[in-house]
């Protein structure tokens, strides 16, 4: 039995993985089944054992990316030792790192964009990683390193439109190497803007530390 279980919980990984492969690739509509069933060795009937359509399928891969977010973003706000706009930078140049690592994120990033899962972006990875980000923009401003009236809540909404814009053009032009310098300066940029003037020169003088990566292993 507990062989069974294993080889059906491997089976449903190789569906999920290269159901991801060809999401990433085509998008939902244009995605083969054939495809998918030829790339994790699966035959049909194992598919429909697991899954009960394609787009049960579409939803796997929408949950395994969620999973990939919530796991990178928890990582981050456990970090005690860097402050919240150092853990931001962290974070986003981890989610960048991600997006380049991930056939899952990936995947999840061209799935939530589709007609069929819009009623899924409210639960999307983008939605996981901009409650960090909001909770680090909060914190910063209770530690006084935004400017006196600026709004963590635009904060976070101009970052991340910022963020999803550089990833969409990033596939466009096929960039997809340095999307870790593309976010980290849409990162900056919303600070210039927003940081206090105090912390704006010490980072003008001392850069972004190492903080080390968080990025779970894939």
């Amino acid at each position: 039995m507990a062989r069974q279980q294993e080889r059906a919980r491997r089976t449903r990984a190789a569906l999920v993985e290269s159901a991801a492969i060809e999401f990433a690739k085509r998008g939902y509509a244009a995605a083969s089944v054939n495809t998918i069933l030829e790339g994790s060795n699966a035959t049909k009937g194992a598919m429909y054992f697991h899954f009960q359509s394609k787009e049960d399928l579409a939803r796997a891969v929408l949950q395994a990316g969620v999973e990939q977010f919530v796991a990178l973003t928890d990582r981050w706000k456990h970090r005690t030792d860097v402050g919240p706009f150092e853990a931001l930078h962290g974070l986003v140049v981890d989610l960048a790192r991600l997006f380049h690592s991930s056939v899952i994120v990936r995947a999840e990033f061209r799935l939530i964009v589709e007609p069929e899962f819009y009623s899924d972006v409210l639960a999307g990875g983008a939605q996981v990683w901009g409650r960090t980000a909001r909770e680090f923009a909060c914190r910063a401003e209770g530690e006084g390193l935004l400017r006196a009236g600026a709004d963590p809540e635009k904060f976070t909404r101009v970052l991340a439109a910022s963020i999803a814009g550089q990833r969409y053009m990033s596939d466009m032009l096929a960039l997809e190497g340095d999307l870790d310098t593309r976010f980290e300066e849409s990162l900056e940029v919303v600070l210039a803007a927003m940081a206090s003037q105090e912390w704006l020169e010490k980072f003008a003088e001392q850069g972004w530390p190492d903080c080390g990566s968080e990025l779970p292993d894939l």
